[in-house]
């Protein structure tokens, strides 16, 4: 039967936890938010593969869809509230409205999102498709806002919280963090590569400062590591292990050895996360041409 997937899932907790009991009139309760259709609902993305119908739009129209058909849902659908952070009031409907934006812009958390349908005013009904297919839906979509998620993205159990993520961060309700799930997995990478590294040599003196978020001069980083920190930490740690590599210490040698055993450009290329590759390549050019 039609089951609700763990990334949705994590999702709706995320919502949850922050809309739910926030400031304002009127929080997000948890029968607002669903997943799963009604066991009368029959085709659309809140079905898994024993409730799709035939030429279903949701599985035919995209080869995402048709390759990713499980029996999971493909949807959540958000209730209506009203909570107040940050000195403004924010609603169902200017939410939905700043997804829409964030989707039409194209941003790189939003292309797993199929199609968004909402209301920005209470009344009119609009839908944004990533497809272009459509353009409004009924008028349910008054109270609640519907999101469609490519199917292969749902099979692939991919992270849909970063978008959200960004919005409780743009109204105060979740501290920033504009770091991907990508992102936080590189440097969980490099955390584990680095971890053999004594704290108390120039190397892991390095790393130290990088993973506890202090500068050169043991300052606190303010904000999060950005890729011009990050960018400035990792070439004081490249050299330090250029000047050891050029010193007889055995014990020094091997740990150079052991770390650039583990960096070799294939798996620092494999490791760069997608949503900052771009930049490290412009970076390189940049630094190319100089």
């Amino acid at each position: 039967m039609t089951r609700a997937p763990a990334n949705l899932l994590a999702l709706r907790s995320l919502l949850l936890t922050h809309l739910d009991n926030a400031p304002g009139p009127d929080d997000l309760d948890p029968a607002e938010v669903g997943i799963v259709g009604d066991p009368d609902h029959r085709g659309g993305y809140h079905c898994g593969s024993d409730r799709v119908v035939v030429n279903d739009y949701s599985v035919v129209e995209s080869p995402r869809d048709r390759a990713g058909l499980t029996l999971d849902a493909a949807a959540l659908d958000v209730g209506q509230f009203e909570v107040r952070s940050g000195g403004r009031t924010h609603t169902m409907a200017s939410f939905s409205v700043w997804c829409v934006a964030q989707c039409a812009a194209n941003a790189a958390d939003t292309r797993d999102i199929r199609e968004i349908i909402y209301s920005p005013d209470g009344s009119t009904v609009k839908r944004w498709d990533r497809l272009g297919k459509r353009s409004t839906g009924d008028s349910s979509h008054r109270w609640h806002t519907h999101f469609s998620f490519f199917r292969d993205a749902i099979k692939a159990g991919r992270d849909q919280r970063p978008l959200f993520r960004r919005y409780l961060s743009s109204i105060g309700l979740l501290e920033d963090d504009d770091m991907t799930p990508e992102e936080h997995n590189w440097l969980a990478t490099v955390h584990t590569n680095l971890t053999v590294l004594d704290g108390r040599n120039p190397i892991g003196q390095i790393y130290t400062r990088m993973a506890e978020g202090r500068d050169d001069t043991g300052a606190p980083v303010t904000g999060n590591w950005n890729l011009q920190a990050m960018t400035k930490q990792l070439t004081a740690l490249q050299t330090t292990l250029n000047a050891l590599a050029g010193k007889d210490f055995t014990d020094e040698a091997a740990i150079v050895q052991g770390v650039l055993a583990s960096l070799t450009p294939e798996k620092i290329a494999a490791a760069i996360p997608p949503g900052i590759a771009k930049q490290v390549a412009d970076e390189l050019a940049r630094r190319l041409v100089a």
